[in-house]
Formats: C-alpha cells, sequence, structure tokens
C-alpha cells in the first residue's frame, strides 16, 4: 500500500480570488468552506477523496515567501498547449521569468497571488 495526494492546502490573500482562478483553470467547483475563510475547490461529483486531489485555499495575512517550494504542473486536455496557453492567459494568468532559455517545451506562469505554475506540452485525457 502507498499513500496518495487527496488535497494541496494553498494560503492566500484572497482565497475567493484564487478559488475562482483555479476552478476556472481546472473545471473545479466549490466544494465547501470552512470557518477560518478555506474554501475547498475540486472535480465536479468527486469531492474529497476522488481520483483527483482538491485544493484548499486557506486565508492567510503571513508575507509570501520568495519562492515556494512546491507548484503545481497543469496539463492541457480539451485543446493544445498554444490554446491552452491563451485561455490561461485570458483568464488572468501572467507569464514568469524564471531564467527559461525559451526552448522549454512548458510555459512558467503567475497565478493571480503570484504563485508560479507551468503548463506542460502533452495533451491529457480529462479523465
Amino acid at each position: 500500500m502507498a499513500c496518495r495526494i487527496s488535497e494541496l492546502v494553498i494560503d492566500a490573500a484572497d482565497p475567493e480570488r484564487l478559488a475562482a482562478f483555479w476552478s476556472d483553470v481546472l473545471g473545479y467547483v466549490e466544494l465547501g468552506r470552512e470557518d477560518d475563510g478555506s474554501i475547498e475547490i475540486g472535480p465536479p461529483g468527486a469531492g474529497f477523496g476522488g481520483p483527483q486531489p482538491t485544493l484548499v485555499l486557506s486565508p492567510t495575512t503571513d508575507p509570501r515567501p520568495a519562492k515556494l517550494r512546491l507548484h503545481i504542473d497543469v496539463s492541457p486536455t480539451g485543446r493544445d498547449q498554444p490554446a491552452e496557453l491563451d485561455r490561461l492567459l485570458a483568464l488572468g494568468a501572467r507569464p514568469a521569468d524564471i531564467g527559461q532559455t525559451g526552448e522549454e517545451s512548458w510555459h512558467v506562469l503567475l497565478d493571480p497571488e503570484d504563485n508560479e505554475f507551468c503548463l506542460l506540452r502533452r495533451r491529457l485525457d480529462p479523465a
């Protein structure tokens, strides 16, 4: 037996804004809210414990560290990488320069709170 990632918890200055962004990016829905202001989002119809991890956007007033030690990689499902890049930029993602050469097969982006994530080239089955 092994473990499986069930949820990722992301500190957020504005959980509402970040939950809306990542819900649009991933096709997730709001699953619940906690009294502390945390918002959990995940795949529709699956929820916590489903085949994909949920995201919990947890409010914080702590300053963000310089560079996070973990980032999210996403892969396109319903379109090719250039079309998905256009969609993510329209949702509010911004390009990030972390010293890429321009020859990479992925794009480094920032979410609305400047968390880095990468859009990979390989298209995946949406399931």
